[in-house]
């Protein structure tokens, strides 16, 4: 038997009243402005998307707090991942070093192909995309843990082939 559903009010007016209040807190953990202001976007889109989480046992605004403070962790271990993926070095790259850059992306694609194509979305979603496991979860319709344990084979998986043809990253 499910517990009641809670009512809220409408989620513009929702937006209207605590949307300050969810920026200074996305602000004091992100330290960005306008990065703040994509996790409030973000957390209130997802609200409009689907049904909140919120149960009643709690004060809505200690519940919108947590999920604030969830949002802005994310977004902050997405941007890094993001960063690590993109990190231009300060100095160019030896024709070398480029070389084997291009040859390591081949054989991590060629690796990637040969996983199973659940993995490879995962693997895809989470590190290339940068997307959360609760996102991924939503996106694929799987469970949270599911994203958790294919994303952990598919690594695991992509890194034994790498090394079977003795292309060790």
């Amino acid at each position: 038997m499910h517990a009641a559903a809670i009512d809220l009010p409408p989620l513009t007016q929702l937006y209207n009243e605590h949307r300050a209040r969810a920026l200074a807190i996305a602000r004091r953990i992100v330290g960005d402005a306008d990065d703040a202001e994509d996790v409030v976007q973000d957390v209130f889109a997802r609200l409009a998307w689907k049904s909140p989480g919120y149960g009643g046992r709690a004060a809505w605004t200690t519940w919108l707090h947590r999920v604030m403070v969830n949002s802005s962790i994310n977004w902050l271990r997405a941007r890094k991942r993001r960063e690590r993926l993109s990190h231009d070095p300060a100095e160019p790259l030896s024709p070398e070093r480029q070389a084997m850059g291009t040859q390591m992306e081949r054989h991590f694609t060629a690796a990637l192909e040969d996983i199973n194509e659940q993995q490879r979305q995962v693997l895809y979603l989470r590190e290339v995309r940068g997307l959360t496991y609760p996102e991924i979860a939503r996106l694929l319709r799987i469970p949270e843990g599911t994203v958790k344990s294919t994303l952990h084979r598919a690594r695991q998986r992509t890194f034994e082939l790498l090394e079977e043809r003795g292309q060790r990253p």
